[in-house]
């Protein structure tokens, strides 16, 4: 079962390099999400998730990890982490820090050991062919860089060599079973560091490429599984509200092996990206959801899938949705502050556990630039903090040129600065929703789900509890024939109007009734 604290979270995601600088050298820093812990805390976030941020060479952006013990100097020490656990458990935050359990850099000390000729006990921490010229089928592979004659097997980047957690389905000599003493010491390397920052004050872990670890793995992940399952268990006795979030989108399985909620992703094509980002067929207009003026909308392409995880998961876990997260193009890209209004009153009035990426309070801009850091397309979601009007839009003091990334160029560059005095910005109304998520039960990760009217042409209304909820994000007034008398509205943007004839709803409008 889920960690009890979950039930009503709402994360935070930072990007740590790019969040506030304290030292002017153009990388944010530990101290500088301390200095905004009271911000986070004032936008209804009660939880963190902090993107990679132990020791790493920085070809992955902190995802090739070089030292899992030991915090990336760029933001700080070991000591600045454990105080900003500190700092936020005082303010009521739960943190989770960034897991990469599928790979390391080449640069960990436990790769160089592996590298070596002569066999070590790091021999097969990590997954080698048994010959300098022999690849491996389906998998990606490099050779002719270690002293060791063989080749080894890659997770993802050229950089970023793969775990040794066994082979499913065996087909060669050296693909070593799952209970192989080697693979298991690999799990329990994982374990231990989970129990060292958890010790220390973290509490849990996004879990990145979670489905990632055994190799050839049936359909069903039934070899990966039983490897969470396991670290599930240690967990349990030792940790037992740790939280863990897997990047699997898969929550019939992943809620099934332990983790406490998985994520839905906007893989293109999928439920999710048809609500906000429906516009990679070069052939077809943006057809996303909560675009005002979308050719075709329809609520039922994302709930589909959804309401299937939904209905097998809901006693197991929680789905999350997110705003944004640092692999995908921010959702300012294609739709006016209005229309992320609607789109955010959605997500963070579904069930499950919330996730708001840095910046998409105030409607931060994709930017186009080149890759830094392995981040290709992504990059251009991954750019600083835009806190208000002063030099570098309030990220760090010091020179422009020394920034991670430039900020955004554009002379009405959205900042937290301009609009905490409106009481109709985007970030006041993110505020709003997300007290109202935290002040009625019903809104909560676990509140009961049903869904009342998704026909295309109407609103989409759905219930959560005894609540109503109501979305109509075309510019026309839309009626569904919803049975709504007696009901006043709890929450509101645009208009609507209930009654026994049915509920209507206002041009770019979003109802909860009680």
């Amino acid at each position: 079962m889920a960690a009890d604290w979950l039930k009503d979270a709402v994360f935070y995601e930072i990007y740590p390099q790019s969040f506030r600088d304290t030292n002017a050298d153009g990388i944010g820093d530990f101290q500088g999400i301390i200095e905004k812990l009271d911000y986070i805390r004032s936008l209804g976030c009660n939880a963190l998730w902090i993107n990679p941020c132990f020791d790493s060479p920085f070809k992955d952006a902190g995802y090739d990890v070089r030292d899992y013990k030991k915090a990336a100097p760029r933001y700080g020490t070991n000591e600045d982490l454990y105080r900003l656990f500190e700092e936020a458990h005082r303010r009521g935050i739960h943190v989770l820090l960034d897991l990469v359990p599928g790979h390391t850099s080449e640069e960990h000390p436990w790769f160089k050991a592996s590298s070596k000729a002569e066999k070590n006990e790091y021999s097969n921490r990590y997954i080698w062919t048994n010959h300098w010229f022999m690849g491996c089928k389906d998998l990606p592979y490099i050779g002719g860089e270690t002293e060791r004659p063989a080749t080894y097997i890659l997770n993802f980047f050229k950089c970023q060599p793969a775990l040794n957690y066994g082979f499913f389905r065996r087909e060669q000599p050296w693909q070593l079973p799952t209970d192989h003493p080697d693979c298991v010491a690999t799990r329990e390397a994982m374990e231990d560091v989970m129990r060292f920052w958890l010790s220390h004050g973290c509490d849990g872990f996004r879990v990145d490429m979670a489905g990632s670890l055994v190799k050839y793995d049936d359909e069903k992940k039934t070899g990966t599984s039983a490897v969470w399952r396991k670290i599930r268990q240690m967990l349990d006795r030792e940790f037992p509200q740790a939280a863990l979030v897997a990047e699997w989108s898969d929550p019939k399985v992943a809620l099934r092996c332990g983790f406490d909620m998985d994520f839905y992703l906007n893989n293109w094509g999928n439920g999710y990206s048809t609500l906000m980002r429906d516009y990679e067929d070069p052939d077809k207009a943006d057809n996303s959801y909560f675009r005002r003026d979308a050719p075709d909308r329809d609520i039922r392409r994302f709930l589909d899938v959804y309401e299937d995880w939904y209905g097998d998961t809901r006693e197991l876990g929680y789905i999350s949705l997110l705003t944004c997260n640092h692999d995908t193009v921010r959702p300012r890209f294609s739709l006016t502050t209005d229309e992320l209004k609607l789109a955010y009153a959605f997500l963070f009035t579904m069930p499950g556990v919330p996730f708001l990426y840095y910046g998409d309070e105030i409607g931060m801009r994709y930017q186009q630039l080149p890759t830094k850091e392995g981040g290709y397309f992504r990059t251009g979601s991954r750019t600083p903090m835009q806190w208000n009007n002063g030099k570098n839009l309030g990220f760090s003091e010091g020179d422009a040129e020394k920034l991670y990334l430039p900020v955004d160029p554009a002379a009405d560059a959205p900042t937290v600065e301009a609009q905490e005095g409106d009481p109709d910005s985007l970030l006041n109304t993110v505020r709003r929703l997300l007290a109202l998520r935290h002040q009625q039960q019903d809104l909560q990760s676990d509140g009961a789900y049903a869904p009342v009217c998704t026909e295309k042409g109407r609103p989409f209304v759905y219930r959560r509890g005894q609540l109503l909820l109501a979305v109509n994000p075309s510019g026309d007034t839309l009626t569904a024939p919803v049975d709504a008398r007696g009901r006043q509205a709890l929450f509101s943007i645009g208009s609507g109007k209930a009654g026994a004839d049915g509920l209507t709803v206002g041009p770019q409008s979003f109802l909860v009734l009680k």
